[in-house]
């Protein structure tokens, strides 16, 4: 598929873990039909162990009983997913999203159930089983559904075929495979059949790897095989995670193009692990947030609303909705790192890249503990002269000519568009 932009969508891992249910689903697909599709947000993704009748929480049930079909393919557990009855699957969700102009995703484990070889049940479209092409020494290591499935043994592309055109024939646009992108070398072969039988499915579907850290190795072989790929672990509201995703993006930022985009993970935002408190709101301040969206979207991470969004606050609201911040995640082509330096007890990182409509993005964080002053010569950006800077997030407009002064707030960001005058 050849993504013009990074994904916009909501996935429901960071607030209710293994628990989301069809009800949740469909008011947070409402919430975003009504207020956010207008921004571009548009995929409703539905994240892990769909297929565990009893799942509650973002813990794992060891060697759960899953809800599973005569050919060894995982199915929504109708406990959870009510629409799933008489063998429908997630087809009337996935109606129902796109009913509200969306796009609907799920999350799949890499490999074949294990239950399935325990049983070994058969592979549609063969004489073969689940036992003959499992890999059973090639295990996920914190979830015990999957055991590999080995891409030299017959019957096991005929089971990745299988798997796609069921996600196929229930409408299903967007694929988050996990346990594929970390540990590489007893996984490529497998993700080279995966990514190929999505191919041949029929149906266009977003091919989104995790976990992370990706390997900076194995660059050209994710974008050959998928849109997006995980450049971190599971990433959450910690400042020290959020710091260090300037060091992975400055690596990663020269294989963003059309159609493969680095992943930086999920935005955790505004109510999250619900599943634990109702209570819970990310503990990133307001600033961190504000550093995490400019920097996701001048680097062009796709972008995952991690909350409830049912809950969001006028913040949360406005760090979604800000047209000008979004038209740089859409527009931001040769995004890099211009420099990181400390200056007067505080450090900074500076941002840049080339807007695809003319002009040039910049962006300013402040990684210090205090409110700190910067003049950013215009001359580090390239450019000579007078220009025409707007100040994306609060709209301010003012013109500069040789330097940008501009006051940053502690772990804050700014972010400017420039123009020649």
């Amino acid at each position: 598929m050849n993504l013009s932009k990074a994904p916009m969508g909501w996935n429901s891992w960071d607030c209710y873990g293994a628990s989301v249910d069809e009800e949740t689903v469909r008011k947070n697909a409402d919430f975003m039909a009504k207020h956010l599709k207008q921004y571009g947000w548009e995929y409703i993704v539905v994240d892990i162990q769909w297929s565990a009748p009893n799942a509650s929480s973002h813990e794992y049930e060891p060697f759960a009983d899953l809800c599973m079909d005569e050919f060894s393919r995982l199915v929504p557990a109708e406990k959870r997913f009510p629409s799933a009855a008489n063998g429908k699957g997630f087809a009337p969700l996935a109606e129902y999203v796109h009913s509200l102009g969306l796009k609907f995703g799920i999350h799949i484990m890499r490999g074949i159930p294990r239950q399935a070889v325990h049983k070994n049940t058969p592979i549609k479209g063969t004489d073969k089983t689940a036992r003959q092409i499992a890999k059973t020494s090639s295990i996920c290591q914190w979830n015990t559904d999957m055991y590999g499935v080995d891409p030299a043994k017959e019957g096991a592309k005929e089971y990745y075929d299988s798997i796609f055109e069921l996600y196929a024939s229930w409408g299903v646009d967007f694929i988050k495979v996990d346990d594929i992108c970390r540990e590489m070398p007893h996984e490529e072969t497998e993700l080279v059949m995966l990514s190929n039988s999505l191919k041949d499915c029929g149906r266009e579907m977003i091919l989104s790897l995790s976990p992370g850290p990706a390997l900076l190795e194995k660059a050209e072989l994710y974008k050959q095989t998928s849109n997006m790929w995980r450049i971190t672990d599971d990433f959450w509201d910690k400042w020290e995670l959020l710091y260090a995703m300037f060091e992975r993006a400055e690596k990663w930022c020269t294989h963003t193009g059309a159609g493969h985009f680095p992943d930086a993970d999920m935005l955790p935002i505004g109510p999250i692990l619900q599943d634990y408190d109702k209570s819970n709101r990310t503990k990133f301040t307001e600033n961190e947030q504000v550093t995490m969206m400019t920097l996701w979207s001048i680097f062009r991470s796709p972008l995952m609303i991690g909350g409830e969004m049912t809950g969001f606050d006028d913040f949360t609201m406005g760090l979604l909705t800000n047209e000008a911040i979004l038209k740089m995640h859409s527009n931001a082509r040769h995004s890099h790192q211009v420099w990181r330096k400390n200056i007067g007890g505080s450090e900074y990182i500076l941002w840049t890249a080339a807007d695809c409509n003319g002009g040039q993005y910049a962006a300013i964080f402040n990684a210090g503990d205090t409110e700190g002053e910067i003049e950013i010569p215009l001359a580090d950006l390239e450019l000579y002269g007078s220009v025409n800077v707007c100040e994306l997030w609060s709209g301010e407009s003012f013109s500069a000519d040789r330097t940008i002064c501009v006051k940053v707030g502690s772990h804050g960001a700014k972010a400017f568009g420039i123009t020649l005058k």
